[in-house]
């Protein structure tokens, strides 16, 4: 197991992440030009190979359409 993914919290907020890709069919490169980075760093938090600080997390979440807040109060 990946070092990011070691708290189940965190392994569901990611979980919610990608299906919320998933189902706007966007592929982690194009994920990539939405948050103006690479492709590398999607693949990485997204296989817990790399953890998001909250920055990160909140720029992630509003790319997909989501409200931070709520995703961290489901968990």
């Amino acid at each position: 197991m990946a070092k990011g993914f070691q708290n189940e919290r965190y392994r569901l907020l990611i979980v919610e992440l990608i299906r919320a890709r998933k189902a706007l069919r966007l592929s982690q490169t194009d994920m990539a030009a939405r948050l103006r980075s690479h492709q590398q760093f999607v693949s990485r938090y997204e296989t817990g190979e790399r953890r998001l600080d909250i920055v990160e997390f909140v720029d992630v979440a509003r790319a997909l359409g989501l409200n931070p807040a709520e995703l961290i109060g489901s968990c």
